[in-house]
């Protein structure tokens, strides 16, 4: 009669050993399989991060260093010029050019009676700020009168001083797009850039202030010009139009090429005085403009040949 109880042998002590040995020997195997697969998820897992990562850099670097395209339309010397008459400043147009093209040289007025201003600007420069604030409105009133031309080159010498937001070129960049659509407002952009001037090594105005600024300026085209803000349209020409500046000999001048901003030129001849006095420059003005006078006068007037007496 069965008591329910194995009728299979036990199992000797060798035979235990060596169960337990192929045991221990299967769960080895699974860990290392085991091993193995986290390890290629790891690995993939961080190239998948490492390709994320240097497609974001790609993308930035791509975006901020795209090549140049065509430059802003009223800005064919690099600069825009301003002229005026019975008070109001009037911008002298130019076409756009290829991005290829370049620079054209403006023609000044050399008739001794007109100071030619033209000044090198970074929109973060502090002396730049300085200059404007003395220097603005007087120069303004000289222009509507029609006593002085201004000739503007925004620069981006100081893109990296805005701690990574690169507000030197972005201001630099729209300025050169109200150029490009609404020239008249440009005087009054470029004032307003400077009378809210960012301390260098802030993080700047963000676009929708200098937006702002597009606005209160009057531009005629807000929409377009907040496009192009946007789209970093003219980032490219910024660029190439500052390394110009800082490595090509300056039109009009005896000045090899940019040193830093402001550079400020007065019939050619480069103002080096203090930034804060309004009197010296006013005095610099003249000066420059009676030099310019006296030497388009110093050409002697040819003596009339008499005719032989037949």
């Amino acid at each position: 009669m069965s008591n329910g109880g194995s009728n299979q042998p036990r199992p000797t002590r060798n035979q235990q050993r060596e169960a337990a040995r192929e045991k221990a020997r299967e769960l080895r195997e699974a860990q290392k399989k085991r091993e193995r697969r986290n390890k290629f998820l790891l690995v993939g897992g961080v190239t998948v991060a490492v390709i994320l990562v240097i497609g974001l850099v790609i993308g930035v670097v791509v975006q901020n260093m795209k090549p140049a395209g065509p430059g802003p339309a009223n800005m064919a010397s690099n600069g825009i010029l301003l002229t005026g008459v019975d008070g109001v400043v009037t911008p002298v147009e130019t076409k756009s050019l290829p991005a290829d093209a370049d620079p054209i040289p403006t023609e000044q007025d050399d008739s001794g009676t007109v100071a030619n201003i033209v000044v090198y600007v970074d929109y973060l420069c502090p002396f730049c700020g300085q200059f404007e604030t003395t220097n603005g409105e007087t120069i303004r009133t000289m222009v509507e009168q029609g006593a002085a031309t201004l000739e503007t080159h925004p620069l981006a010498i100081l893109t990296n001083k805005s701690a990574g937001t690169q507000y030197s070129l972005r201001a630099a960049n729209a300025a050169a797009c109200v150029a490009d659509t609404s020239p008249e407002s440009f005087f009054d952009f470029n004032a307003l850039l400077f009378a809210n001037q960012p301390d260098e090594g802030s993080t700047g105005l963000t676009n929708d202030e200098i937006k702002g600024f597009v606005k209160e300026a009057g531009a005629s085209s807000v929409g377009t010009i907040e496009s192009c803000i946007d789209s970093k349209e003219f980032f490219g020409w910024v660029n190439n139009a500052t390394e110009r500046a800082l490595t090509q000999p300056v039109p009009n001048s005896d000045l090899e090429s940019i040193k830093g901003t402001p550079t400020v030129l007065v019939n050619g001849k480069q103002y080096v005085g203090s930034l804060t006095d309004p009197a010296e420059f006013q005095s610099f003005v003249l000066q420059a403009t009676g030099e310019a006078f006296s030497e388009s006068n110093s050409t002697p007037t040819p003596t009339p040949t008499p005719t032989p007496a037949s």
